[in-house]
C-alpha cells in the first residue's frame, strides 16, 4: 500500500511542480515508517532526528565501552597496587631483620675488639 501511495505522491508532486504550484520544499512524500503523506521538510527533519538518535546511541555505546575499559583498568591497577604493598611489607620485614642482625654483628665485633685490646 505504501508503494502505491508513494507512487501517487510522486505523480502529484510532478504535476504540481510542472504547474509551478509547488515549491520543492513543499513536495509531499511518504515516510518509511508510515503510509500517510508528509511534507518533504517533515521527512527531512525526521531523518535528521533519526540520524541524531543513531549518533547519540553510538556515542552512548562508545562511552559505555570506555567506562568498562577504564573500570577494568582500575581494577587491574588496584590489584597491582595491593600486590606491590604486600611486597613492600615483606621487604620492610626483611630489612628490619637484616638491620637487627647487623646490630648484633656490630656488638659482637666491638666485644671482640675490646677483648683483643685487653
Amino acid at each position: 500500500m505504501a508503494r502505491t501511495m508513494t507512487a501517487g505522491l510522486w505523480r502529484v508532486n510532478a504535476k504540481m511542480l510542472r504547474a509551478r504550484m509547488l515549491h520543492r520544499d513543499q513536495m509531499l512524500t511518504a515516510s518509511r515508517r508510515c503510509t500517510y503523506p508528509l511534507r518533504m521538510e517533515q521527512v527531512q527533519a525526521g531523518d535528521k532526528l533519526g540520524r541524531v538518535d543513531t549518533a547519540l546511541s553510538r556515542l552512548e555505546s562508545m562511552i559505555d565501552e570506555r567506562l568498562r575499559n577504564e573500570r577494568a583498568r582500575g581494577e587491574e591497577l588496584a590489584a597491582r597496587l595491593a600486590r606491590l604493598e604486600r611486597q613492600h611489607e615483606e621487604l620492610r620485614k626483611v630489612a628490619t631483620d637484616v638491620e637487627g642482625r647487623l646490630e648484633r654483628a656490630m656488638e659482637y665485633i666491638r666485644s671482640l675488639l675490646a677483648a683483643d685490646q685487653q
